[in-house]
């Protein structure tokens, strides 16, 4: 038998590689019929992640506080009251009575001049643009996470998918290896280099296995449910261009509305308050008092006897001016200019810190986009790659080591292309997020290119 007769095992190797990759697809058309997308998702995981619920109560908790400081501006009413018994003996008279004592008193306050309370609320204004800062950051870092656990799953479907295409394209080559050293027309080097190759696609598939089941669990715990099944990316993907097309064009959103920015523009303009504040120290304050007392008690006046009711109203204005606290006003005057000082040097460094972020992240983009397409041109020359291997190996001038490198190459190829698409989408996100521009609404041009 010539060396020719092993010619129809490259034909079954493409049929097997052509198999697999279709059970494969079929099976992720499958799963989608019966999968959620990724709004649904995040829905979910809205409604029950503890992170974003813990940043939603501290939410509540920061604009309640910020209500408090209003109190120094309206007025203050309290009640009061009392009762005292006692006994009077008059020494040398031999005399001795009950004296019963009761009272009720009503006061209220409303402050008339009061410049740190005023400032005290202007500051619990500017705290509620803060505690709404810090809850979008929340709901954004909830869209990333959210994501990132949905593409983790696809990437891992996708890595076991490719891994047992693979498994099965080594098998056959296996297994025509072994049927041509029966019957002599290659030798046992073949056959050991297709059973080293296929142990170790065997390896990397129980990997790839507790790697998806891994992943599965993740997303299960973010969106409190069992056995989410995410639908796959549309085939084929038309990854969506950056808008606009201009780093410097992100750097201003984010400069104009990105949350940290605004917490710390607001951090500055709390500590200028604060300033104030402590500059009010020096100055007097003026409030409007009133009371009425009922109070019933025996009478001091004589003749007459036994108790009396007495009712007492008052009203009039009270006024209060610092003289000498003991250099605390100067000193916490002081204090305030060094932390107004810190917030705007922190305002700064967030700036900065914002600038470069949304940068790196365009540019990340950019990259992620030039890697699809350099990996999509990858994959199909590694499609020739392999068919030429093939076809070399049925006329004798590859070996089989050859095809088993070509297969390999392919499957990682592809593995790598959607782990690149999903990193172009992931990195479209991040730069809204870099630049402030993220909201969950930013997911539905995802959800446009998933199978429906």
């Amino acid at each position: 038998m010539t060396p020719y007769s092993a010619s129809p095992q490259p034909t079954r190797t493409r049929s097997a590689l052509g198999r697999s990759a279709l059970a494969a697809l079929l099976s992720l058309g499958t799963m989608g019929a019966q999968a959620q997308n990724l709004v649904e998702l995040f829905e979910d995981a809205r409604g029950f992640d503890a992170s974003y619920l813990s940043a939603r109560s501290q939410f509540d908790a920061n604009l309640a506080r910020a209500e408090q400081a209003r109190a120094g501006l309206l007025p203050q009413a309290g009640l009061s009251a009392g009762a005292s018994w006692g006994n009077v003996d008059t020494a040398g008279i031999g005399s001795s009575r009950n004296v019963n004592n009761q009272n009720v008193t009503l006061s209220a306050n409303q402050p008339l001049y009061r410049p740190a309370n005023r400032l005290a609320f202007e500051q619990g204004q500017l705290l509620i643009d803060v505690a709404r800062a810090q809850l979008v950051e929340a709901e954004q870092d909830l869209v990333l996470r959210t994501t990132t656990a949905y593409f983790d799953v696809l990437a891992a479907v996708d890595t076991l998918a490719f891994v047992q295409a693979q498994k099965s394209a080594v098998g056959e080559q296996l297994a025509a290896a072994k049927r041509n050293f029966e019957v002599g027309t290659t030798t046992i080097t073949d056959s050991r280099e297709a059973q080293a190759r296929f142990d170790l696609v065997l390896a990397q598939e129980i990997a790839a296995e507790n790697d998806l089941r891994v992943k599965r669990l993740a997303l299960d715990q973010l969106v409190g449910k069992n056995g989410v099944t995410p639908r796959p990316l549309a085939i084929p993907v038309a990854l969506p261009a950056i808008s606009p097309a201009d780093p410097e064009a992100w750097v201003a959103q984010a400069e104009a509305a990105h949350p940290t920015l605004l917490q710390a523009t607001r951090s500055l303009e709390v500590a200028q308050l604060e300033t104030r504040k402590a500059e009010a120290g020096h100055k007097p304050t003026l409030d409007l008092v009133g009371q009425y007392q009922v109070a019933r008690g025996p009478s001091t006046v004589f003749p007459t006897a036994g108790n009396v009711r007495t009712n007492t109203a008052s009203v009039g204005v009270q006024f209060n001016l610092p003289l000498f606290a003991g250099y605390a006003i100067q000193n916490r005057v002081k204090e305030t200019l060094a932390l107004e000082e810190k917030a705007r040097t922190d305002l700064e460094a967030a700036r900065r810190g914002v600038t470069q972020a949304t940068r790196s992240a365009y540019f990340g983009v950019l990259s992620g986009q030039g890697q699809v397409k350099a990996l999509e041109a990858a994959e199909a020359s590694s499609q020739s790659a392999l068919e030429a291997n093939q076809l070399g190996y049925q006329v004798g001038v590859r070996i089989n080591i050859d095809v088993l490198n070509a297969q390999s190459q392919l499957f990682q190829t592809k593995r790598d292309l959607a782990q690149a698409r999903y990193n172009v989408l992931l990195g479209q996100l991040r730069l809204k997020q870099a630049s402030g521009q993220l909201t969950p609404a930013d997911l539905q041009a995802i959800n446009a290119l998933l199978a429906q």
